[in-house]
């Protein structure tokens, strides 16, 4: 070890603290919370303004908040009827450097520009363009950090944040697209999420809206999904790994979990189903198949649940 330094072996109490810590800080909605926090003039904001600056509800944000304090990562200070939220002292520089390593490296700071002028006349008259190039860079952090994206990230970017930005006029603008949104997550968001998926793009078409995302999402979706799809006729069409963030979550009408526990924030006037299916991870090719034909199944019974009666029986 480093100047003879040596590590004894931590607790198993101290371990599971340590962890709790390490989400509650790398969380990427606390992320932006507490950069806003530490950027703010006097190092506090309410959570009616971080609410405003990440255009997300107030219960959302509370809730995240209440977790750092609970963790001790922000201290809370009541003056009067308001509560003020700043980082503690003694873990700044801890959420110091956690907050510098989300930022992009320089050399890619001319592709984000370029990205964020795109997608800011894609959404003209819908966002600002501030707003667009602060969803790029956090799309950008978010793929990197979170899934450990490095291949084709710049262009995974755009489509990410393009995803997001279209989810979020929905969630924030009431922007109805006419169809039915569905958003399916499970923790890798590369195996039983991205199956139900392209089934559902296949068998819908444009008839529903369909997204994907993970807790905690894979650099890349399993080959072996790439496989099992490829053998009924159904292309997996370019998708990727995605993080779970709220827009998404707002923007839906469906949410279906497959083995991520209570990821998903509830939000009222959404159906939420669970199914309960094996990972592919680690199973050999005739186990996918049989996770996959039990999925066709599921995806099939929504379909007829929304409205989609003919696209049950069809093989």
């Amino acid at each position: 070890m480093p100047d003879g330094q040596e590590v004894g072996v931590v607790d198993r109490s101290a371990a599971e603290r340590t962890a709790r810590t390490a989400r509650a800080l790398t969380d990427p909605t606390r992320m932006q919370i507490l950069s806003l926090i530490v950027s703010s003039p006097d190092g506090r904001a309410l959570v009616g303004q971080l609410a405003d600056r990440l255009l997300l509800r107030q219960p959302t944000v509370s809730h995240h908040v209440r977790v750092m304090v609970d963790e001790g990562v922000l201290d809370r200070h009541k003056e009067g009827r308001v509560v003020w939220y700043s980082v503690r002292p003694d873990r700044l520089p801890q959420v110091l450097d956690l907050l510098h390593g989300a930022a992009p490296a320089g050399n890619d700071e001319s592709v984000l520009d370029r990205i964020a002028d795109d997608l800011a006349l894609r959404f003209e008259g819908v966002f600002s363009p501030e707003t667009v190039s602060r969803y790029v860079r956090e799309s950008y952090e978010l793929l990197a950090s979170e899934a450990g994206i490095t291949k084709y990230l710049p262009s995974l970017t755009g489509r990410f944040a393009a995803e997001r930005l279209r989810a979020l006029a929905r969630a924030e603008r009431d922007e109805d697209a006419g169809v039915p949104e569905v958003l399916f997550v499970c923790v890798q968001n590369a195996g039983r999420s991205q199956i139900a998926s392209a089934i559902l793009r296949f068998l819908a078409g444009d008839g529903v809206e369909v997204r994907t995302a993970g807790s905690a999402p894979a650099a890349d979706v399993n080959p072996t999904i790439v496989r099992v799809l490829d053998e009924i006729g159904v292309p997996l069409a370019g998708e990727f790994p995605k993080p779970l963030t709220d827009e998404v979550v707002r923007a839906s009408d469906y949410v279906i979990t497959m083995g991520c526990g209570d990821a998903c924030p509830v939000y009222p006037g959404k159906t939420y189903l669970d199914w309960d299916l094996p990972d592919p991870v680690g199973k050999g090719i005739d186990e996918v198949r049989l996770i996959r034909d039990d999925i066709s199944i599921r995806v099939r019974a929504l379909l007829a649940e929304m409205g989609f009666p003919s696209r049950v029986n069809a093989r």
